[in-house]
């Protein structure tokens, strides 16, 4: 029997440092190693992915790559273009492949696609290894040691981690790597389906990198470009790669004090250039940076600065924490933890912009966002109400008239990056504290615009700040005046990301409504009702009034959740899932509630949907520019204020006491 050939499949670990799986590769002592990146069209068609995130996994597959070759020169990274469900079986056989190693994977399709790929090479005789590098704990044995249950708090979370072993120190990468064997191919590629392409809306030409063959236009296994994935180019200045996670956290660990002390709640969100917290978290998702790196060169730091230093969960271990949480949540739900139907963990809420919940029969959706205005394509979601629409639309498009809301919403989608607290505050005014629009319509968008997007952290963040799960405090909203004032009192941040606004004086740069028309002449800027970005009047630069009434709308959604509270049904109740649960809700309470049968999920019916179109084509404001559009009966605030005595827990680290607290009745 010969010497190993092995196959190392990178997915979520674009590194040579700390890598267990990599090293349980080279202790096969193989007679080659082909390290491999399957070009899958799932994440090419049907994951939402923008510029900037396509663009910080090509740097990151770029400079493995170049990594791998200054190792071995006859070696690199191929990158193979054909799903690897159908591609494997071929390549093995081509190959003469004995082993297939790579690091686990605890999202849902990567749990689904693994099990395929195993099940496939069960079949022919290839020995799977498979080890746990992306968190510090591995999730499923996280949630063995929570009573097999999701974990939903941080206690939960530390409670099962003392039960394993300490997260391990990490591992040296390796200064050497054997030659890949032969590298031909022999065999026809398996083109992919092109539809439903979600990403149509960031290509601005066609999508070819499948069209040049298995091994790329040259032949030579090479990275595809944006340019033949047919993506707009990137607006980011974050680069990614392993080298440059290296540097920078080099950079933070060098100063101690920042390492010890580091305290989340504490760190500025209207800070840029530099940012107040690392920015490692693109690096810890695509795997360029080891979260057991990350958390032994904190905790060594801390463990010699003595009693001064923090500790979890506001600590900067303690954010690595928070990410096993959310892994070990999804870990134990599956598919059921990125939405509401179904998911026996996350309230139900009857927002609007309900997601449309899809039978077998249905044809697929392939339009995620119709604020996006593409026109023509199936949306994802359902319109019960144009206004909230508008809402949608204008927060992800960073036009609400609220400058603190529309700074971050306009650096995300630049950069592919805010704060942890801005995401807060967008998710909080998007859902509970403003809009009422349901929380995965924001996650699609942040699905969509981050660089970080890690699915887990993403979903169970938007439920925290929706309150639907991990978080009840639903009377506490974000301020978008009071909260940013805490840590910028001039403006800075808002004048740099909405430049309409940058000679308004500090005073009103966060309420420019209540400046004096002669200072906002003299800023260059009017208010105007509906501006759209780069709107002009006259020589004025034109920025919009704000949308709703931020102290109005704040009630309503805290009546709104009080009420949803009080029916107390989750996502996998019989009645959210037959449609019974309208009838729980009062006719005029916030959201699609009036009448007695609902769709499941909280949809509507098809008579009840708008197109989403009415008020987008006319303006809803009179001559005097009042808002001529219907009053809706708002619901009696008495009837729907906290219940007297609640007991309110302590916050975790989420900053919740800065945001602005509602009076009780």
């Amino acid at each position: 029997m010969g010497k190993p050939r092995v196959i190392y499949w990178f997915r979520t670990d674009l590194r040579l440092h700390d890598s267990p799986a990599l090293k349980a590769a080279l202790d096969l002592k193989p007679e080659c190693l082909y390290p491999i990146w399957t070009w899958d069209p799932h994440y090419v068609y049907r994951a939402r992915v923008g510029p900037n995130r396509w663009q910080f996994l090509i740097d990151c597959q770029n400079d493995l790559s170049a990594s791998i070759t200054k190792l071995n020169k006859k070696s690199k990274l191929h990158v193979i273009r054909e799903a690897p469900q159908t591609l494997f079986p071929k390549l093995w056989k081509a190959w003469k492949i004995s082993h297939l190693v790579f690091e686990r994977d605890t999202d849902a399709y990567a749990r689904g696609r693994d099990e395929e790929v195993v099940a496939l090479a069960k079949k022919v005789g290839v020995k799977v290894i498979i080890k746990t590098g992306r968190t510090l704990f591995d999730p499923d044995e996280l949630v063995k040691k929570n009573g097999g249950k999701p974990t939903m708090s941080i206690n939960q979370v530390q409670a099962a981690g003392a039960k394993l072993d300490a997260p391990a120190r990490p591992i040296d990468a390796p200064t050497s790597l054997p030659d890949p064997g032969d590298t031909k191919l022999g065999f026809d590629q398996e083109q992919p389906a092109a539809e439903p392409d979600v990403n149509a809306v960031q290509r601005d030409d066609s999508e070819k990198s499948y069209a040049s063959g298995l091994a790329g236009p040259k032949g030579d296994f090479s990275v595809p470009t944006l340019e033949e994935i047919g993506i707009k180019a990137a607006t980011s200045p974050h680069r990614g790669g392993e080298s440059h996670a290296l540097k920078a956290l080099d950079e933070i660990i060098k100063d101690e004090d920042y390492t010890a002390t580091f305290a989340k709640p504490n760190t500025a969100p209207t800070d840029f250039e530099p940012q107040s917290t690392t920015l490692l978290s693109p690096h810890l998702h695509f795997g360029s940076l080891s979260c057991r790196l990350f958390y032994w060169r904190a905790q060594d730091v801390v463990d010699k600065y003595g009693s001064k230093a923090t500790q979890p969960p506001t600590s900067l271990t303690g954010q690595l924490l928070f990410r096993d949480m959310y892994f070990g949540a999804q870990a134990a739900l599956g598919h059921a933890f990125a939405q509401t139907i179904g998911n026996p963990k996350c309230r139900f809420v009857p927002w609007h912009l309900p997601s449309r919940v899809q039978d077998a029969s249905d044809p697929p959706v392939t339009e995620t966002n119709a604020a996006d205005g593409t026109g023509g394509a199936k949306r994802d979601y359902q319109i019960d109400d144009p206004q909230a629409e508008e809402y949608f639309r204008r927060w992800k498009h960073g036009i609400t008239g609220f400058p603190w809301i529309d700074a971050l919403m306009r650096q995300l989608r630049h950069d592919g990056w805010i704060h942890h607290l801005g995401r807060h505050a967008v998710a909080c005014f998007l859902t509970r504290g403003g809009c009422y629009v349901s929380w995965e319509r924001g996650a699609s968008v942040f699905e969509e615009w981050l660089i970080d997007h890690e699915v887990a952290c993403n979903i169970g963040n938007w439920q925290w700040l929706s309150c639907t799960a991990f978080f009840a405090q639903f009377y506490r909203c974000y301020s978008p005046v009071a909260f940013p004032k805490k840590w910028d009192k001039k403006g800075t941040f808002v004048k740099r990301w909405v430049p309409e606004l940058a000679k308004v004086p500090d005073k009103y740069i966060y309420e420019p409504w209540k400046a004096p028309i002669q200072d906002l002449k003299k800023a260059g800027v009017t208010l105007k009702h509906g501006a759209e970005l780069d709107d002009k009047e006259g020589d004025l630069k034109a920025y919009p009034k704000p949308m709703f009434d931020f102290n109005e709308r704040r009630q309503i959604c805290i009546d709104g959740l009080k009420q949803a509270y009080d029916v107390g049904l989750y996502g996998n109740d019989p009645k959210v899932l037959d449609g019974s649960w309208r009838k729980l809700f009062a006719d005029d309470a916030e959201g699609p509630t009036k009448g007695k049968k609902g769709g499941p999920g909280g949809m509507v019916g098809d008579d009840e949907e708008a197109t989403g179109d009415e008020e987008f084509q006319e303006s809803r404001h009179n001559e005097n520019g009042e808002d001529s559009s219907p009053k809706r009966k708002q619901p009696s605030r008495s009837s729907a204020s906290p219940k007297q005595g609640r007991k309110r827990k302590e916050n975790h680290g989420s900053m919740e006491q800065f945001v602005k607290k509602s009076k009780k009745s």
